[in-house]
């Protein structure tokens, strides 16, 4: 089976957005600090090994290193150049581990690792049952997982207005909230508890929006994707579909929907999956889900 997205187009896009990514990056710092109050639920503990996935500039594991300081904490992402940045945080009174690798394939022993922490990841992953078997493959017994997605009504606007403009996506596709907890379920994963947010950013104009997206290294990865030039003939229509929704203060709306999620690491011994179907403590229906109101 093809893979949906190009793991390629994904690292050069986070590569060329290293240095301009912090300063663009203000819901994805917003949410970053949402999923770091996640951490308190270790209360007491201290965890020996952090690893963050997806780690981008690294401020969010400078923040781990800061909350506890004797611990490891490693820095881990697709693309070189986001290490790069990484390293202005990790100063020599609290330094962290930086890696290059992919999600789907952790460079770290079985059984290693306290607590993963994801920020607005795992969108850029197809097969997310795969991913989090990773995941649970490096994480002690009864360590935690807290991570963050985009969810399935992520810039609706911008994929209608395009699709007004021509039959191909233009924007990546997101996944629904109740396939992240059952992709979770499937993994092994014990008590998952999901949260959502809906925030809903402005912007001056079309263009303004697509710089951004740039900016973060958030642009069509689709293996699917048009790979020439968008063209004014096809912006000029989405930007007409798009101009009806301009609001009261003239700025066009973008909506996003971010999953939160955290679960725990099974005991030693639990299987993944027993004749074919899930194990797990409850069943997917029972999964806590918090709707927050619109930011």
């Amino acid at each position: 089976m093809s893979s949906l997205f190009d793991r390629n187009h994904v690292r050069r896009a986070f590569a060329r957005a290293a240095s301009s990514y912090h300063a663009a990056a203000v819901l994805q710092q917003e949410v970053a600090k949402r999923l770091l109050e996640s951490l308190d639920y270790l209360e007491d503990r201290q965890p020996q090994v952090i690893l963050d996935i997806g780690s981008g500039p690294g401020h969010s594991s400078a923040a781990m290193k800061k909350r506890w300081p004797k611990a490891q904490v490693i820095a881990l992402d697709l693309a070189q150049p986001m290490l790069v940045e990484a390293k202005k945080q990790a100063g020599w009174w609290r330094p962290f581990s930086r890696v290059c690798a992919d999600a789907r394939a952790l460079p770290l022993a079985d059984n290693s690792v306290d607590v993963i922490f994801s920020n607005l990841c795992l969108q850029w992953v197809e097969d997310l049952p795969a991913v989090f078997a990773g995941f649970r493959r490096v994480l002690k017994p009864g360590g935690l997982l807290v991570c963050s997605t985009f969810g399935h009504d992520t810039l609706v606007e911008l994929r209608a207005a395009f699709a007004q403009a021509d039959d191909t996506a233009h924007v990546s596709r997101f996944v629904q909230i109740a396939q992240f907890g059952d992709a979770l379920l499937a993994a092994g994963f014990r008590d998952p508890v999901l949260d959502r947010d809906m925030f809903t950013l402005t912007y001056d104009d079309l263009p303004a929006l697509m710089r951004e997206l740039k900016a973060i290294g958030a642009t069509n990865a689709m293996h699917d994707r048009r790979h020439t030039l968008t063209g004014r003939g096809r912006l000029a229509a989405a930007q007409a579909a798009y101009e009806p929704l301009r609001r009261t203060d003239g700025k066009l709306p973008s909506s996003w929907e971010v999953i939160y999620a955290h679960a725990w690491a099974p005991e030693p011994g639990a299987p993944i999956r027993e004749h074919g179907h899930d194990v797990a403590s409850v069943p997917l229906a029972s999964i806590p889900i918090r709707r927050k109101p619109k930011a």
